[in-house]
């Protein structure tokens, strides 16, 4: 019997972080898709001419259709398949969800590249292996090997850039160690975030705890050991129950999250409000002009400690996710999401009014502002209503 083509192809690899948050959610969605490992021929032939560039995931519907970015193809799938959405409906549960995602997907990317290429002498052979693999998955090991040598020196050199130096790495590892034992109490008690079903918050965080922290041996030993109920939340996110579960009854936020998302707080958003002016300074000197993913350096602090790291003009993009949301809601909602944010130290950063908010476009690694009013309509499905990627 011809099984029906795939609704959804999925162009990805075990080793990419992203490409882990995307997977995990297609599992759980039960959709009709495949994966494919994409070769030279698909990234020249049906990623680039539509996407515009070589970053992946990237799904391809059964229409020709791309879509680039794990955060866009999840609100793709949730516009068509809304049962059992990611994104749970009380203003306190989708704020904490949202903004979940954005550490996941930003803040927790410092360990992982941290834990990947600084203690690349106790995984060597594997990482390389892994990186020759998404160039010629049927050769040897050893040529593998060979090719990941080749291939790999610009993921490791993105590392100081990112932040991640002799001046840090006492502070992310502190940092990420904290986090993981909180995770850890709060997997004790619950399946996921916010109840039996996983949120957007769940794959945001899986993206870095999966394809390096809990992939890669060094940190993978490290979680297993330290946080056994954090490796058995990653292999439930991989092998879900297909739309399964609910979330937690009367908005509740559990307070096992509160200590994660002070750490948030005290650490993440101060960046990202750097961030924010450094793109509206970028706009005001550059009118009409597309906004680079780097916009220099600035410092910033993790685990106590302080260093200089690059200005990452998409941390504003995935950051108006959360602040859009909450800046859109009731009166009456936006009260109960103030204590939320009180309770974290967030509140003040959440007061803040991004006069030029950012856009993504096909075809494009580079933001490009939109006018608020503007904007408006392209987040209307997907951004607050719902809620280059590194190796």
């Amino acid at each position: 019997m011809n099984q029906a083509p795939a609704d959804y192809t999925l162009y990805g690899v075990e080793l990419s972080l992203y490409t882990g948050k995307a997977r995990a959610y297609l599992r759980y969605k039960g959709v009709n898709w495949t994966e494919v490992m994409p070769d030279k021929k698909a990234f020249f032939e049906v990623i680039m001419p539509t996407a515009g560039s070589p970053i992946i995931p990237v799904m391809k519907t059964n229409d020709g259709d791309l879509i680039q970015d794990s955060t866009e193809i999840i609100d793709f799938i949730e516009a068509k398949e809304p049962e059992f959405s990611v994104y749970p409906t009380g203003p306190k549960q989708k704020l904490a969800a949202l903004l979940l995602e954005f550490f996941g997907d930003e803040w927790l990317l410092l360990p992982a590249m941290h834990y990947r290429w600084n203690y690349l002498d106790q995984q060597h052979d594997f990482i390389m292996s892994e990186f020759g693999r998404q160039i010629k998955p049927n050769a040897s090991v050893e040529e593998q090997i060979e090719l990941g040598k080749k291939n790999s020196p610009m993921f490791r050199s993105s590392v100081p850039k990112m932040g991640i130096t002799e001046d840090t790495i006492e502070g992310v590892e502190s940092s990420y160690l904290t986090v993981l034992d909180q995770l850890n109490t709060h997997f004790t008690h619950h399946k996921y975030l916010l109840g039996s079903r996983p949120c957007i918050g769940d794959y945001g965080l899986h993206a870095s705890l999966y394809a390096h922290l809990a992939r890669d041996p060094y940190p993978k030993a490290l979680m297993q050991k330290r946080a056994p109920e954090v490796y058995k939340w990653v292999e439930r996110m991989n092998h879900p129950q297909e739309k399964s579960g609910e979330f937690l009854e009367n908005d509740q936020v559990p307070e096992t999250l509160l200590p994660i998302l002070s750490i948030q707080s005290a650490e993440q958003l101060p960046d990202v409000l750097k961030v924010i002016s450094a793109n509206e300074q970028f706009i005001n000197s550059n009118p009409g002009k597309k906004i680079p993913r780097v916009l220099g350096y600035h410092e910033f602090t993790i685990g106590g400690k302080t260093g200089t790291r690059w200005i990452n003009s998409y941390t504003q993009w995935m950051f108006q996710r959360p602040l859009f949301f909450y800046q859109h809601l009731s009166a009456n909602h936006k009260t109960q999401a103030d204590e939320l944010l009180k309770s974290i130290q967030a509140y003040d950063a959440f007061q803040t009014n991004i006069e030029k908010p950012l856009a993504r476009k096909k075809g494009q690694l580079e933001l490009v502002e939109q006018a608020f009013g503007q904007s408006l309509g392209a987040y209307t499905n997907t951004q607050w209503q719902f809620g280059s990627e590194p190796n």
